[in-house]
């Protein structure tokens, strides 16, 4: 099944070319059907590239609208009525940890020092095989502690738990290695408040970032399982004992192009998917979770848990569960989405620690769409079912697959010289200047949230915004199609990616 989501899309456009030209192909001379068939293709991809971006277009219009009313709300909001006793939901923040020592001060110090009424940090050592363990016990002086607590959740076994007490708030929980849901599981056994925010070892919160993403909450009228916000690149900023100094937009290429990715997939995409009751992704790096619910769907997907496996794609596979089984009992839910609250993360700066995430995230996807396959065009299932998972199979799962034939036959168009102007005028417009339109649109809403950005910068994301259109979205998508075929050989795991810690400020 999965060999055969991969191959149709390469099929699709052939078998149907055949059945609309079956008269000339049995007429024509073999050099005049594939001259007609590269520029029938060539149309095809103007049209299918000018669908997704008006469907972007679309979600970034919601998305206007919706960060506006979420700065109006924020605006009359303030700390000292926030903090009254209960207001908000009390929070877990569990953050796995696998051989993060260049930064795991940094982010313990940052999270210490969260502005929230009610919170525990519970720091998750998932079996680390650097000095990650030692840097913890030395710098906040932990000791062995008998915690009690239910195993609620399957996890690898938990050698020991730590408390410090000159940090109350600090748990350190030590465990045999078991991947990072595996951790996470481990750490909503060991958690005692009412909802926990998942995030990454190597990744900095901004310090009313938690506060701004829990008064979601009180925005709304239904029940919220899980409430997500935004995640950036840290490379380039400067970081000074846990906290952000100078925030700028990452100095290598690499990093300047996620940046400009980032921004258009938090605000075009997941806000607009939020502002329509259909978001399916909340960041592994930064995602607040009603903790009754997630232990009753099982928790996170391991091989140890109720379904026997593991996923890549953990966050989304999540949130997919959850949402699936609230629509089953009728449970009138909203998964929620805070513009205004960052998390700032460390993202590759090399071809290859970029390559292996790409396509680690593919596979996780493929994964997620295959598993919940029942979901897919479901009315049973709402907007999820009809609109949301639909859109995650025919553009990014089977759009990779499309666009990598498309680009070949634009070169084939070329080097034929079947080039006409109306052709390159659709194939401009479908896929750069739509895009570009909604990345500069995308870069705004993100400078209404925050005004970190120089001028320098916002010019330089824009220029971004343009040359990735030239060379580096094609060979994202070629990427992503490679992620697809490596699930197909067997492949599995996170990969490995370099981390180079944090820049402080001198």
């Amino acid at each position: 099944a999965s060999l055969i989501t991969l191959v149709l899309p390469f099929l699709l456009v052939p078998i149907s070319y055949i059945l609309i030209n079956y008269n000339l192909i049995i007429n024509a001379p073999l050099s005049a059907i594939v001259k007609d068939f590269v520029v029938t293709f060539n149309y095809c991809l103007a049209y299918y590239s000018i669908t997704i971006n008006l469907s972007y277009l679309l979600l970034l219009i919601f998305s206007i609208f919706a960060s506006s009313k979420q700065v109006k709300l924020w605006q009359i909001k303030k700390l000292s009525f926030l903090f009254k006793k209960r207001f908000l939901p009390s929070v877990s923040i569990i953050a796995p940890a696998f051989n993060e020592s260049k930064s795991i001060i940094e982010n313990a110090n940052s999270l210490l020092s969260l502005k929230y009424p009610d919170f525990e940090l519970i720091i998750v050592n998932d079996g680390s095989l650097d000095n990650t363990m030692k840097r913890l016990t030395e710098y906040y002086g932990l000791q062995i502690s008998n915690y009690a607590f239910d195993v609620q959740l399957n996890c690898m076994p938990i050698r020991a738990i730590y408390t410090s007490k000159s940090f109350p708030k600090l748990i350190v929980v030590d465990k045999e290695n078991g991947g990072k849901a595996d951790s996470l599981n481990a750490g909503i056994n060991v958690s005692r408040k009412e909802y926990f925010c998942g995030i990454d070892a190597d990744s900095l919160l901004e310090t009313e970032s938690l506060i701004k993403l829990a008064s979601i909450a009180i925005d709304q009228d239904y029940e919220l399982p899980a409430i997500g916000g935004n995640v950036f690149p840290v490379n380039g900023c400067d970081v000074s004992h846990g906290q952000i100094g100078t925030i700028s937009i990452p100095k290598n290429p690499l990093g300047k192009l996620q940046m400009m990715e980032y921004i258009r997939s938090f605000m075009a995409g997941r806000l607009g998917w939020a502002s329509i009751d259909s978001l399916l992704i909340i960041s592994g790096a930064f995602g607040l979770f009603r903790k009754e619910r997630i232990i009753d769907i099982g928790g996170y997907l391991t091989k140890s848990g109720i379904y026997g496996k593991d996923t890549v794609g953990e966050d989304m596979e999540l949130v997919v569960r959850i949402s699936r089984k609230l629509r089953e009992l009728k449970q009138k839910f909203k998964i929620a989405y805070a513009f205004n609250a960052n998390c700032w993360t460390e993202v590759p700066e090399n071809l290859k620690g970029l390559y292996t995430q790409r396509t680690r995230w593919h596979r996780g996807l493929f994964e997620i769409l295959y598993f919940h396959k029942e979901l897919i065009f479901n009315p049973k299932y709402g907007r999820m079912g009809l609109f949301a998972l639909p859109y995650f199979l025919i553009f990014e799962v089977i759009g990779p697959v499309f666009e990598f034939q498309g680009y070949l036959m634009v070169l084939l168009s070329i080097f034929f010289g079947l080039m006409n102007f109306q052709l390159i005028l659709l194939l401009f417009i479908g896929s750069i200047l739509l895009g570009i339109l909604i990345s500069i649109t995308s870069l705004n809403i993100s400078q209404k949230n925050f005004t970190h950005f120089s001028y320098k910068d916002t010019f330089t994301l824009i220029f971004v915004s343009i040359v990735e259109n030239f060379g580096p979205r094609q060979l994202l998508s070629f990427w992503r199609l490679s992620g697809a075929f490596k699930l197909l050989r067997g492949e599995t795991g996170w990969g490995k990616l370099e981390r180079k810690g944090f820049t402080h400020t001198k």
